[in-house]
């Protein structure tokens, strides 16, 4: 299928076939004609598989075809919201208005905390489509900054991880001041029971589109698991960059210490490295973002919260540290890498202490990740490691009823 035969507008079609895109992605197949139609949307999709185009493309269409709404004195009024969890996500999805709508004359707006709220206003009462993350959206709705009466599209975006990061009390807030009226698309990575009753009240006899069965790995991401001793997790990574010789790696700590505290050591190894999590101002993120692209920097090293919405082009590497605490993460974690069809190497570093984490994955996946031992680091068979609270067997048993639990609901 060429995207000519999706019904999007000449001016769009011409941008597209620019830069190079012959062919929709799944997603973008789907998604496109729903949109287009008027249809409400539940959208499941694997990080990577063009979630972005698959909405900003038909709203760019559709906005095309009416003036922008003005004020008296000349301000104008949002006529598309695009919510989104992270500061980098949002970056991203303006990026991609930007590109896909040059010289349309609609304007973008960004809001996220971090930045200069004096610049966002100014921005803000100029734009047609707004990219927000919920905190800082309310921010300005408290300041009467924005004015929705003219509101036609509400978009959420990842909006799994909205919830995972605790901002269900902001998304309600904002809700309150949305027009019934609007045309609702919501994405996410995993459509999760918790994703079901979020979408219940705010969708209108959605179409629902799944590309992938829930929480599957792409296809093209070779998975290793490597079996190795804690305190020989990061002389192993060091070697295993070095003698690959492996170059835009990115590497996930569950902790901001152990972010720092990995990145410390791998610079002292002569790779270099830059940590990258929440506690680093917008501005420094930016630059390690940049730094990393752009191949000054070798390896980034990131906790899941700060990592998610990164979009880094040919990213064909992942190394976690050890899996995380909720076994859905780790889907999204090597979804950064095998984007778009390509090929991606996930390579995890398991230890005794991951044994629990292993098997929700694997119920997860639904499939065995077999474990290998990479020559000169072998795991000590003798050593015993013992699990922390949060990988204890009770833990462990307490996360698997309640996916149990969602998926009987469903």
């Amino acid at each position: 299928m060429a995207f000519d035969v999706l019904n999007l507008a000449p001016q769009l079609l011409g941008t597209l076939n620019e830069l190079g895109y012959r062919e929709p992605t799944p997603i973008q197949a789907q998604a496109i004609p729903a949109v287009l139609e008027g249809h409400d949307v539940l959208a499941g999709a694997q990080t990577g598989t063009g979630k972005t185009a698959a909405f900003s493309l038909p709203l760019i269409h559709k906005l095309m075809g009416s003036e922008p709404v003005e004020t008296e004195g000349g301000r104008r009024l949002v006529r598309a919201l695009v919510l989104v969890p992270t500061r980098e996500l949002a970056k991203q999805v303006h990026d991609s208005f930007v590109l896909y709508g040059k010289d349309t004359g609609l304007q973008c707006a960004m809001a996220y905390g971090g930045a200069c709220i004096a610049t966002q206003v100014k921005a803000i009462k100029q734009a047609d489509v707004v990219i927000a993350t919920p905190g800082r959206l309310l921010d300005h709705l408290r300041k009467k900054v924005l004015n929705f009466s003219a509101l036609q599209y509400l978009v959420f975006d990842e909006a799994d991880r909205m919830l995972d990061m605790g901002f269900k009390d902001e998304i309600r807030d904002v809700l309150r001041q949305i027009p019934n009226k609007c045309q609702t698309l919501l994405f996410s990575a995993t459509l999760s029971d918790a994703i079901y009753r979020f979408a219940k009240n705010l969708l209108a006899s959605p179409k629902r589109i799944e590309v992938a069965k829930p929480n599957t790995a792409a296809a093209k991401i070779e998975q290793r698991i490597y079996a190795v001793d804690s305190d020989s997790k990061a002389s192993m990574v060091c070697h295993l960059i070095n003698a690959s010789d492996w170059h835009q790696v990115l590497i996930f700590s569950r902790t901001k210490q152990g972010a720092d505290k990995l990145a410390e050591t791998m610079n002292k190894a002569g790779i270099a490295t830059k940590a990258f999590h929440g506690d680093l101002s917008q501005k420094v993120r930016e630059t390690v973002l940049k730094e990393f692209s752009e191949g000054d920097v070798r390896v980034l090293v990131a906790t899941d919260v700060a990592a998610r919405g990164l979009d880094i082009e040919d990213l064909n590497y992942v190394i976690n540290m050890e899996l995380p605490h909720i076994a859905e993460d780790y889907v999204h974690r090597i979804g950064r890498t095998g984007r778009a069809g390509k090929d991606g190497t996930a390579v995890t570093l398991f230890s005794n202490d991951d044994a629990l984490r292993l098997e929700e994955v694997e119920t997860l996946l639904d499939t065995r990740l077999a474990q290998q031992w990479y020559p000169g680091f072998e795991p000590d068979l003798t050593k015993f490691e013992e699990p922390s609270r949060k990988n204890s067997r009770s833990a462990a048993k307490q996360r698997a009823k309640k996916r149990a639990f969602g998926k009987k609901k469903r």
